[in-house]
């Protein structure tokens, strides 16, 4: 299985999959990482583990249509079979989504349905989280559609709420299920029929 990441940051869980790849616990190649972000820590982190990396968004592809075609060309130009997105902060575009159906993985810091949808994203996740009242929360791998945080559930890990917890706390433990959780999937995704 040949993956390609989609990361706007640091990309902590494509790091957590490269290690997993590069440990032979995950039979799968890394073949390429995108970034919207020029200084994005996970282009840097894929250069060092000797992955292709581009910085393409619209600023540099003249515009939004032009960059999800150079998004397709580029993952199509190193025979991706899943794109794994990791902290992507743009929106899919149509060409990537019909290019890639039912083939494009995303991990959200909430138990989805809930605390998903427009706006909810990074910190603000973990504060409507703490000001529900809620007792536990999670990670969430799903199918990426054209809807923000709404394909089909691939897998959860909860993470209970502790009467301590900050926003940042919160997010810090969350973020320490995604890679594992991520994992789990692409290792399912793998061994299926």
């Amino acid at each position: 299985m040949r993956l390609g990441f989609l990361a706007s940051y640091n990309g902590s869980s494509m790091q957590a999959i490269l290690r997993a790849i590069d440990t032979g616990r995950l039979a799968a190649e890394a073949a390429v990482a995108i970034s919207n972000n020029p200084d994005a820590g996970a282009l840097s982190a894929a250069k060092q583990a000797g992955i292709p990396a581009f910085c393409l968004n619209a600023k540099r592809c003249g515009g939004e249509e032009a960059v999800d075609g150079e998004i397709v060309r580029v993952l199509q130009a190193h025979q991706v079979d899943y794109v794994v997105l990791s902290g992507y902060m743009k929106r899919i575009g149509k060409r990537t989504l019909e290019q890639f159906p039912e083939r494009i993985l995303n991990v959200h810091p909430s138990l989805l349905p809930a605390f998903g949808g427009p706006g909810m994203y990074g910190m603000r996740v973990h504060t409507a989280v703490l000001e529900s009242g809620a007792t536990e929360t999670g990670a969430t791998v799903h199918l990426v559609d054209e809807l923000y945080d709404n394909g089909r559930i691939l897998a959860q890990t909860r993470v209970p709420v502790l009467p301590s917890d900050t926003p940042d706390s919160l997010r810090m433990r969350v973020a320490a299920t995604e890679g594992e959780l991520y994992i789990q999937v692409l290792q399912q995704l793998i061994q299926a029929p």
